[in-house]
């Protein structure tokens, strides 16, 4: 697709900057960029990782469809230094090349499963250390960076903007954050833009060095750095998770606007909803956070992806077994709808209430509900056109990567193996307590349960992993 097909069709988002839903009006309609906040590769992603990319890849389909393939540009960074890695490393032994190359890996895969394309450039942090250098040294020359003891932290005093974005003053932000104090900091809400390495942690040689020791970036730093190279100094869509609007994404508007001497960064900020498992946060503690790998396991990705789209990207979405067991049924439906003319199908035009759906601020509840009506209207009266609709709906979204005898096989394969993973994440939560209390009695009980259904544990020094049998 090389021009822009619906030209007559009007997008509408939600901006976080102005807390407004308003026309989207694009910088340059032959150049469109689009930024998204990717992960920190020291673990398998779960499923809160995976939600603002199921989101975003769905803007950027929803882009690409209305302007043309070549007239997108999707930036997803990944951060590759960070301390989360470090420790990581130094707990495992694990180099931090393997760690961050075997992570990057495993997520790409488990995204792509989920029916995410790839981004049209996936920049590392590592491999941007001097476009971040150069920022930093040229907000030192500007007057809004400083440097103590090895550490270049950023004034925030001198930005008069600051807090926009989260639309708070800076008495609030400091009062309602957990703000570093120390002794190299000239005010408590200045934030690192470099610091020092030990011996023992990744560095970099830089004009900061004290003593030949090397340091590293802070973690704002990486995505204005590399938001710039990509996209330049302003662009049209930055995005990512509600939890990053502060501090990661006030910091970065701060520190580019200041570099580039810019009124703005990104003209549009999107930010996607909460996740929690079965009504609550996710969290180690609580042993709950359930991964994207173990998922799909015993699930399709269309599954998790549709189930995924059910809320609207900027509410909170609870995950619960339920709910995947609805998406499950809602996808059986649709390709069960799909079965007669298979084959025989050619490509169309995709039905413009679903396009309208998807153009007010990426309502995917709404553009479900009219592949319902779509698969009904097939299942009422089946004709090559009803199917061809449906399918082109379908695609738009990324669902329908299967005929419908490969998606009931591949189902039936699954239900003669089903694994709640829930449950098994709770089982095993309640079986490390056990241990913890010394009651081993109770730890063989629930590992012998486990066994029953399937289960394989794997006890290590970073806690019980497990597989199917």
């Amino acid at each position: 697709m090389n021009s822009q097909k619906n030209n007559n069709t009007k997008v509408y988002l939600y901006n976080t900057l102005t807390r407004s839903k308003t026309e989207f009006v694009p910088l340059n309609p032959d150049n469109i960029g689009i930024y998204v906040c990717g992960p920190t590769v020291y673990d398998y992603a779960h499923i809160g990782n995976a939600r603002p990319v199921i989101v975003f890849d769905v803007l950027v389909r929803l882009f690409r469809h209305l302007y043309g393939d070549k007239k997108v540009t999707y930036v997803r960074n990944i951060t590759d230094v960070d301390d989360k890695i470090i420790d990581v490393h130094q707990r495992t032994g694990e180099s931090i090349s393997e760690l961050t190359s075997r992570t990057i890996r495993a997520f790409q895969n488990d995204m792509s499963k989920l029916g995410n394309k790839a981004p049209d450039i996936e920049p590392r942090a590592t491999d941007h250390i001097a476009e971040m250098q150069e920022m930093i040294s040229l907000l030192i020359r500007k007057g809004n960076a400083y440097e103590k003891d090895g550490h270049v932290l950023f004034d925030v005093s001198t930005n008069s903007t600051y807090g926009k974005l989260s639309h708070r003053n800076l008495d609030e932000l400091i009062a309602g954050a957990r703000v570093e104090v120390a002794p190299y900091k000239k005010n408590p809400s200045d934030f690192v833009l470099w610091k020092p390495s030990d011996t023992n942690q990744p560095g970099w040689s830089s004009p900061w060095d004290q003593e030949n020791h090397p340091g590293r970036p802070g973690w704002h730093i990486e995505c204005s750095a590399m938001s710039q190279k990509y996209l330049g100094d302003t662009f049209d869509i930055h995005a990512g998770g509600v939890d990053l609007v502060f501090p990661h994404h006030e910091n970065e508007i701060a520190q580019s606007q200041c570099a580039n001497g810019l009124d703005s960064f990104a003209k549009i900020w999107m930010h996607n909803g909460f996740l929690t498992i079965e009504g609550e946060k996710m969290s180690k503690s609580i042993g709950n956070i359930v991964s994207v790998r173990d998922l799909l396991r015993e699930n399709s990705g269309e599954t998790i992806r549709l189930c995924m789209l059910m809320t609207h990207y900027r509410q909170p979405i609870n995950w619960t077994t339920k709910s995947m067991k609805q998406a499950k049924k809602t996808l059986d439906g649709w390709y069960s709808s799909l079965k007669e003319f298979e084959g025989k199908g050619q490509k169309t035009e995709v039905p413009k209430k679903f396009i309208k759906a998807l153009a007010d601020d990426l309502n995917t509840p709404r553009a479900i509900s009219i592949l319902h009506e779509l698969s009904s209207e097939q299942k009422k009266r089946p004709s090559q056109k009803n199917r061809d609709n449906l399918i082109a709906a379908g695609n738009l979204l990324g669902f329908f990567n299967f005929t419908p005898q490969e998606w009931f096989d591949s189902n039936e394969k699954n239900n003669n193996s089903e694994i709640d993973v829930l449950v098994v994440e709770k089982k095993i939560l309640e079986r490390d307590k056990a241990r913890e209390a010394g009651d081993f009695s109770r730890a063989d009980k629930l590992r012998n349960e486990l066994t029953k259904l399937g289960v394989v544990l794997e006890d290590g020094p970073n806690g019980t992993k497990w597989r199917h049998n």
